[in-house]
């Protein structure tokens, strides 16, 4: 392929593709059972979003989507921020999900740095989930608990948490890689009864032992009953305190079936958490109705996943996207789970997985995608690539670049989806859609169901100008609530602040006339790299905690078209100097304490930290600042209490490129 510019035509659907996509045999449906005909998916989107309750009970009907009761009303009212969905109806998770069993395939294949590739076909999975939650119930776990999890992606990770929401139990899940700090910040606030840990995992040819973070979590949580350990490093429990090993669990539970507990439409599913920006990560709580009516739209109609499909999306267990893998399983395809490092042993490992395990969507990141160009490799001349009919990039924006290297170097049929959504919806806003062409740097438009717009600064909606992504009508996945958050207060704060009935999502986004989008990474001063969201107030705690240093800054200028750079400003105590012994101690903490991704690329030694008059570190006009943007439209000297703090940052923007 040629050189490529942002706004290329890269791929067009054929005659069969469009012929077979589920957006056409959704269209076709609707014609057939509703007399509603729409020209094209515009049209269509038009309709989803002004017609919610039409939309939405389709949904429900084209997905076969199984209620144990029937809702009363779908919308009764949809003024945000508290509309409410589904009244009356009562569902579960776990039902839908098996809902899909079938002899014909398996529901999982496997894959391990120290493990052979390995099939789970769905009876399997069933038998061992109904063993896990008949173990739950044993050890007194009753709907409305709370189950965390410190596993990696793995199909016992899979299996206790359908378990756990069989029986309307609540999930949570940190990835082993965290630190005990930031693990313990999430779980302390839900008061959880059972903890899901292995004593360790292997990443990059190597083991690490977690079985000291796994005490410190059982000191810490003084809710706590019972451990149940997975061990992937040595088979004991030694050290660790009321701890059951998975396979004696397995072995000790009754053959009974698996009952699923009907809960509300809006009784909590899990837990996810925003990033901590502003202190502790939010408790963010997911209704299983509202989850499994988005992910069951997005699985069908924008991935476009039938039984036959095998899909992929490189995840671990802290990042919003595996419980969206696990949402694949709506669609009743295979899906594929890969734990270790992606660049282990070099950086064709997934291809090889790919070839193996006949995968035909292949879900991965826009870092991955950079650091498979840095690395010169060009896996479709060593590895039978041509069964990935899609794939799939997110995390930050997919550069131009990336997205001819996708074409180049995968297979020049396949569809290049770029989507945006986030860990608060846990789902797409804009994304693919397989009957529309696909624009170099584009992703192909909002998602059905999903009313985005771009609002300039006087809240008026723009095209062809960037602006905040906003919702302006309601979403079945939008949180139900915070958790400890009775009045909602910081829930309407975190979405409903700028504007009081429409949700500010935190991003920066385009739309074309053509109905495609841009997006140009965060508007807030939240961090995520390489899909993992993670809070300034978590970094500062632990920067802080150094003696030699007094205050920090940090700021991610994540941006369209190069990689995320991250700095890191530290304010020194007098006496101190920036050694790079000191430097390597701060990422090395960091490292450790918070998660490897969130390790800052340079350490830079300022006076002082920028403030406003309330007290508030100014991340984001200082990201604004760094970013090229007007000073005087970035920062309010008037309303700073040290104005003169910026002026080091607007001679640091000039070092930068823009």
């Amino acid at each position: 392929m040629q050189q490529i510019q942002e706004g290329t035509l890269l791929w067009t659907p054929s005659a069969e593709v469009l012929k077979n996509a589920n957006l056409t045999q959704y269209r076709r449906w609707l014609a057939e059972t509703r007399d509603l005909h729409f020209a094209d998916y515009d049209a269509l989107w038009q309709w989803s979003v002004t017609e919610l309750e039409a939309f939405w009970q389709s949904i429900v009907e084209f997905c076969d989507v199984q209620f144990a009761k029937a809702a009363t009303a779908i919308l009764p009212d949809r003024t945000m921020p508290a509309p409410k969905w589904f009244a009356g109806a009562e569902i579960n998770y776990a039902q839908n999900i098996f809902h899909h069993m079938t002899d014909s395939q398996p529901m999982m294949v496997f894959k391990a740095e120290d493990q052979a590739l390995r099939d789970y076909s769905w009876q399997e999975i069933y038998q061992q989930t109904a063993k896990v939650a008949a173990a739950l119930k044993a050890l007194g776990v009753q709907k409305g608990d709370r189950v965390v999890n410190f596993m990696p992606n793995r199909p016992e990770t899979a299996i206790a948490f359908l378990a756990t929401a069989s029986i309307g139990a609540i999930w949570s899940s940190c990835s082993p890689d965290f630190g005990a700090k930031s693990v313990l910040d999430r779980f302390t606030q839900i008061e959880p009864k059972v903890l899901f840990a292995v004593d360790g995992y292997h990443y990059g040819g190597k083991p690490f032992n977690r079985r000291a973070v796994v005490a410190e979590l059982q000191q810490n949580l003084p809710t706590l009953e019972k451990t149940i350990l997975l061990p992937l490093i040595a088979e004991n429990t030694d050290n660790l305190s009321d701890t059951l090993l998975w396979n004696d669990v397995l072995s000790n539970a009754p053959d009974d079936s698996l009952h699923f507990e009907p809960v509300a439409f809006d009784h909590p599913l899990w837990v996810l958490y925003s990033s901590g920006t502003t202190g502790l990560p939010k408790p963010i709580v997911h209704g299983h109705g509202g989850i499994v009516l988005e992910h069951s739209k997005a699985v069908t109609l924008h991935l476009d996943l039938r039984l036959q499909d095998r899909f992929f999306w490189y995840t671990n267990t802290g990042w919003m996207m595996w419980n969206y893998l696990m949402g694949a399983l709506f669609s009743g395809c295979t899906i594929l789970l890969y734990d270790g490092n992606p660049a282990y042993p070099d950086m064709t490992t997934l291809f090889d997985f790919a070839e193996k395990t006949g995968m035909t969507y292949f879900g991965t990141s826009a870092a991955f995608v950079n650091a498979c160009m840095k690395a010169e490799i060009h896996p479709n001349e060593n590895y039978n690539l041509s069964k990935i009919r899609a794939v799939g990039s997110t995390g930050s924006p997919l550069t131009v670049n990336g997205f001819q290297w996708i074409y180049d170097n995968i297979n020049t049929q396949l569809a290049l989806e770029s989507v945006s959504g986030g860990t608060d919806i846990c789902g797409v806003l804009v994304g693919g859609a397989r009957t529309k062409p696909i624009y170099a740097g584009e992703i192909q438009g909002a998602a059905l169901g999903v009313k985005v717009e771009a609002f300039n600064e006087d809240g008026e909606s723009v095209i062809d100008e960037v602006g905040e992504l906003v919702i302006t009508e309601p979403m079945p996945s939008m949180p139900i609530y915070f958790w400890n958050d009775p009045d909602k207060q910081r829930y309407t704060d975190a979405y409903f602040e700028m504007f009081p009935t429409i949700w500010r999502h935190g991003d920066w986004i385009k739309f074309t006339q053509r109905g495609t989008c841009i997006i140009y990474g965060r508007s807030d001063a939240t961090i995520n790299r390489q899909g993992i969201r993670m809070g300034t107030s978590e970094i500062y705690m632990a920067v802080e905690s150094f003696e030699a240093i007094m205050d920090s800054l940090i700021i991610d200028l994540e941006l369209l078209g190069r990689e995320s750079y991250m700095p890191l400003f530290v304010v020194l105590r007098e006496g101190h100097d920036l050694t790079d012994d000191l430097k390597a101690a701060i990422k090395q903490k960091l490292r450790q304490e918070i998660s490897p991704r969130h390790v800052p690329n340079d350490i830079i030694a300022i006076e002082e930290v920028p403030y406003t008059l309330s007290g508030k570190k100014m991340e984001v006009p200082i990201r604004k600042i760094l970013l090229g943007r007007d000073v005087t439209k970035a920062a309010n000297r008037g309303a700073m209490r040290n104005p003169t703090s910026i002026d080091f940052f607007i001679d640091f923007a000039k070092t930068l490129p823009q």
